[in-house]
């Protein structure tokens, strides 16, 4: 069985003999490798993918016991995960299902490494989907003199169905500073990045009107921030002066889409570590 190591430190020689030295000790074989030194910052990333002859639900923390010399003599921030666990996952999204039908396909179809406990919104529009997949559903409204009974209701809810990941897929509520500071590194959001003239509602209409020639999605880590969390991934695609606006939603919203499960697909291959205010992302 396959386990998975990521870590940072401050930059230093010998790192990655001390890492691979340790893992021929506990009978690793190393399968997959990446490393990355910040010149700016002087932190050193790394992941690794290792084969272990034998291994239990206690072998990762073991591992974790095992390597805190190590980690205490480079500085090392380390955590060691199972390959193959599907990452706990809530899903939140309110009338655009774009991205949650995406989402949902791609699990069932064996392509994305999340299991989805459950799916929360702020409609009902979603109900019967949810259904369809045997995902439990759950309508929290929200209104402004409500947001804080329904955020924690929220974080209950995702707290008792042991989520690891919150994914909001096109959740059109902004979650609040305390929340944000509570899912630190653990909720992903999507939003269409290259539009940023074009904020607030009906930003695909507004693109229309300005005529423009690139469009495009970013997702990123939520922080307090709106819009600005570290990010993870974005990409664009071209628009022509022939498009009109329900062919521009459609373009956009496929890039959404793709960007949403590339960023949750890194996320729970553990793949992605944070460096300050940006991201490492070893794809």
């Amino acid at each position: 069985m396959r386990l998975i190591l990521t870590l940072s430190c401050p930059d230093r020689p010998g790192i990655v003999h001390a890492v691979s030295g340790f893992l021929l000790a506990q009978g690793g074989n190393i399968v997959e490798a990446a490393q990355f030194d910040d010149a700016v910052t002087g932190v050193f990333f790394m992941r690794v993918c290792f084969e272990l002859p034998k291994v239990d639900a206690s072998t990762t923390a073991q591992m974790q016991q095992s390597f805190a010399p190590l980690a205490t003599e480079f500085g090392i921030k380390a955590r060691f995960h199972e390959s193959a666990r599907p990452i706990p996952t809530v899903i939140m999204v309110s009338q655009h299902g774009h991205c949650l039908h995406d989402l949902l396909f791609r699990v069932r179809s064996g392509l994305l490494p999340i299991d989805v406990r459950a799916i929360v919104s702020n409609h009902r529009d979603f109900y019967q989907l949810a259904a369809s997949y045997n995902i439990p559903f759950h309508h929290v409204p929200v209104k402004a003199e409500t947001k804080a009974a329904a955020e924690a209701k929220l974080l209950d809810l995702f707290e008792s169905e042991g989520g690891e990941l919150l994914v909001l897929a096109r959740y059109m509520q902004v979650l609040s500073d305390d929340l944000c500071r509570k899912l630190s590194g653990r909720a992903i959001n999507i939003h269409h990045s290259f539009l940023p003239s074009f904020k607030g509602a009906r930003p695909y209409q507004q693109a229309h009107d300005r005529g423009v020639k690139l469009i495009g999605a970013t997702a990123h880590y939520v922080t307090g921030d709106l819009d600005e969390g570290p990010i993870i991934e974005q990409d664009v695609a071209r628009a022509n002066h022939g498009m009109d606006v329900a062919s521009l939603t459609a373009l956009g919203r496929d890039t959404e889409s793709a960007v949403l499960a590339r960023a949750v697909k890194w996320h729970a291959e553990h793949r992605i570590l944070l460096d300050g205010h940006k991201t490492v992302v070893f794809r």
